[in-house]
């Protein structure tokens, strides 16, 4: 297979891990890319961290979900660069490079699939498989002008895949055109009970956090849908407020960073960026009460949203209350995106429900997404959905 070049830098550096697609099946003919965190049979994923390379052995066997791909035909052509310990949302790497977005060179990819999106708005790849903790495909789709999805809780095979938050870890896919991420969530995923979607609810917190800017461009798409599919009902979801949810999901999500990397960061001493460096130092500090408190939060919360889901409903929202910060920003600026950022995807977060964010606007040149989220374990009717609404909207 002939090494593609690669002027975004999504790809890790040096030799390229590759597997053959099977010469037949649905997605025969088509490439893929690859975060760096799902395994390859006789290869070590790095994690975004060179000690956790040095440190580990090369995989036994490759993750089922890469495995269902190449079976379907797909090739894929090379792994793709994470955010160290997929721990961020910038798509920084001090280690190996933060790819550049090539749809605003200037400001992040997001994270921490950022080479997976990077790869695929670069058009280095047909597709690109990430995962999704906190944003990590939401939040580069949104950024770099792509379709992404987090799917269902579970409805994907995540074994084979470095866990950062396992009760929060989905394995999520890219794609430049909605009818493509659809067809490859016919493989990944599985059957969905027939039926249609609607009406429209849209999510009044998500959109009052957006930036003005940004909601002002996201809100011709949405009333172009609501003239097609009815007018969207006002919802609340978040009673308890975003940032509320931005502190019970961090709470939550300390919890499980201890216990799923914890022994290996406290046992060998790696070097680490500093904000990851710092999650793991703090983690251990956390007062009992408040992961109490986050976790009651967290089960209340789902449950709300998910009976206002139950019916088929569709919940509409800005993906991303920002624009991509620029490369340069500082620290301040990267935590404030941080935190009203998470305090929006954690709404599925919390209630292991599908979203997909959609290419629907710019701001200031820069992409900005527009999400749609379903019941759990609605995902091939809400890629329908969702390709429909491309449809309306005159997209890919």
């Amino acid at each position: 297979m002939a090494e593609l070049s690669d002027p975004v830098g999504a790809f890790m550096p040096g030799p390229r891990v590759t597997l053959p697609g099977a010469g037949s099946g649905p997605l025969a003919g088509l490439s893929f890319g690859l975060k760096d965190l799902f395994d390859v049979a006789g290869h070590v994923s790095t994690f975004g961290n060179p000690d956790w390379a040095r440190t580990h052995p090369p995989a036994a066997a490759t993750a089922p979900c890469v495995t269902m791909l190449t079976e379907a035909g797909a090739a894929m052509v090379g792994k793709t660069i994470t955010v160290e310990l997929a721990a961020g949302l910038t798509g920084e790497n001090l280690w190996y490079g933060m790819p550049t977005n090539p749809a605003c060179p200037d400001r992040v990819p997001g994270g921490s699939s950022c080479g997976s999106a990077a790869g695929v708005a670069a058009e280095l790849f047909d597709f690109a498989l990430g995962s999704d903790t906190a944003g990590s495909v939401r939040i580069p789709a949104s950024y770099c002008g792509i379709y992404g999805i987090r799917p269902t809780w579970g409805a994907v095979n995540a074994c084979g895949a470095l866990p950062l938050g396992p009760s929060f870890d989905t394995v999520g896919w890219f794609a430049r055109e909605a009818a493509l991420l659809r067809r490859v969530g016919e493989v990944l995923l599985p059957p969905d009970p027939p039926r249609a979607l609607g009406p429209l609810l849209k999510v009044e917190e998500a959109w009052v956090n957006a930036d003005p800017a940004v909601a002002a461009a996201l809100t011709p798409s949405l009333e172009r849908l609501e003239a097609r599919l009815g007018r969207a009902a006002q919802v609340e979801v978040a009673v308890e407020g975003l940032h509320a949810f931005f502190d019970a999901f961090r709470a939550c999500n300390n919890e499980e960073n201890l216990s799923s990397l914890g022994p290996w960061v406290y046992s060998v001493k790696p070097k680490l960026s500093p904000v990851v460096q710092a999650r793991f130092e703090q983690a251990p500090h956390q007062p009992p009460a408040k992961s109490a408190w986050a976790r009651h939060l967290r089960a209340t919360a789902g449950a709300r949203i998910r009976a206002m889901l139950g019916g088929g409903a569709v919940m509409v929202f800005p993906t991303s209350p920002l624009i991509p910060p620029k490369r340069d920003a500082g620290p301040d600026e990267v935590q404030q995106m941080r935190e009203r950022t998470i305090g929006v995807t954690s709404i599925s977060g919390f209630s292991g429900a599908p979203e997909i964010s959609i290419p629907a606007a710019r701001v200031s040149g820069a992409p900005v997404g527009l999400s749609f989220m379903s019941a759990p374990g609605t995902d091939r009717a809400l890629l329908a959905f969702v390709e429909k609404a491309a449809e309306i909207l005159g997209l890919p």
